[in-house]
């Protein structure tokens, strides 16, 4: 399905009974959703898991030598801080950290795609996303740390703050698009645009179904970018839906398009034609990013407890960066100098990451009553100097057994 023959569902004539239709069993369900690992026959790729450039009618990108060796070096980088995050979090020196593996191609892809007017809002797993729009992967330490919500303004960057709540950054999404549109944002290729990232496990959140009926009704400019990683903590796919996730959006009444998410050249592509079809008007899309997650849900997951060894073996063929890797070396577009180079950037991001968060320090306690509410009130001084006060009776009396 192309998007430039997309239509909404027809309707059913007036008075005539809807015809019976035959009700997929469990398997062919399944069959539908998974058990092709390349995403169906309506799977938008450029790149094949061998790293051959393949062509599409709808979607063929126009990328130079050096956008590609930028891409590559956007998944690298990318790929070791989150490696460095999660090894930071197994040393205690993190409370908790949400792995992207296997992901960096979609996020790169969409990422890239955004313009500095467009909004994102990410979910806890964007750590490429947010790279992509200029935030240093230093600055999401706090949230893992415990000791920030984030450090970076969401207006100056056009990147909202993780949000922990599953699906709720759609209805911010929508929201925000929604006012893009009423202040007729919108319109032209100048326009703005509005991209909310999410899981599949999340599809099965009511905040996103009604982000996506309110999108649907005030034509709001927000791409819904669902990166389908196969599974939602220990639930797989078949338990979110019955029919591939990009096939919903038909219901709300925009298009829906499946990409290949561990395709970075084909996330590029489908992303920058989806942000501009909301900024000019039309609508929103889902775009549905056929990847895999190829380490735990979070830190505090075990993934071997409910997935297969085989399946993780069949997508480690298919890894992004290796596909992007080999067609630069085939096509002559890097050579091993440009490799060896990246590596070391790779090593030096990795060193400067750990260090800095052994560096961070400890928050004071006064900041959850200064930071927390934009003026201060009786109530809430009075509360603060109470808790400090509790506090000191606690330093005094250990300073007393000391002595």
């Amino acid at each position: 399905m192309s998007p430039e023959h997309w239509s909404p569902p027809s309707r059913p004539d007036s008075g005539q009974p809807a015809a019976a239709t035959a009700q997929p069993s469990k398997d062919q369900v399944i069959a539908g959703l998974r058990a092709t690992s390349e995403g169906g026959a309506d799977l938008v790729q450029l790149l094949t898991p061998e790293g051959e450039r393949i062509s599409h009618p709808d979607f063929d990108l126009d990328i130079t030598s050096e956008e590609l060796r930028g891409l590559y070096r956007d998944m690298v980088l990318v790929r070791r801080a989150d490696r460095e995050g999660n090894a930071l979090q197994r040393q205690g020196q993190l409370g908790i950290w949400v792995p992207l593996l296997g992901q960096e191609a979609a996020q790169i892809g969409a990422g890239r795609a955004l313009r500095p007017q467009d909004m994102a809002f990410p979910s806890y797993r964007e750590h490429g996303i947010a790279w992509c729009r200029g935030i240093d992967p230093t600055g999401v330490l706090g949230i893992f740390r415990g000791t920030d919500h984030g450090s970076w303004d969401p207006r100056e960057t056009g990147f909202h703050l993780y949000t922990i709540v599953i699906g709720n950054q759609c209805l911010n999404a929508t929201g925000y698009a929604m006012g893009q549109r009423f202040e007729g944002k919108v319109g032209d290729d100048s326009g703005e645009a509005t991209m909310a990232f999410f899981g599949d496990g999340a599809t099965s959140q009511g905040d996103v179904h009604e982000a996506m009926v309110w999108s649907a009704v005030y034509d709001a400019p927000v791409v819904f970018f669902c990166q389908n990683n196969q599974w939602a903590i220990s639930e797989p796919l078949e338990r979110q839906t019955r029919v591939p996730i990009y096939q919903r959006a038909g219901g709300y009444g925009f298009p829906g398009i499946r990409v290949d998410g561990n395709d970075v050249l084909a996330s590029l592509a489908v992303s920058r034609w989806a942000l501009d079809e909301a900024r000019h008007g039309n609508g929103p899309v889902l775009v549905e990013a056929f990847t895999y997650r190829m380490d735990a849900h979070t830190t505090s997951d075990d993934p071997t407890r409910y997935r297969l060894n085989d399946e993780m073996e069949a997508w480690k063929l298919k890894d992004p960066i290796e596909r992007l890797r080999v067609h630069m070396v085939r096509e002559q577009i890097a050579d091993q100098d440009f490799f060896d180079a990246i590596d070391t950037e790779a090593d030096e991001l990795a060193a400067r990451f750990r260090q800095f968060c052994f560096d961070m320090p400890e928050p004071p306690p006064e900041r959850m009553f200064s930071q927390v509410y934009a003026e201060g009130s009786p109530t809430i001084d009075r509360q603060r100097e109470e808790y400090l006060s509790y506090l000191d009776g606690f330093a005094d009396a250990h300073e007393g057994s000391a002595h």
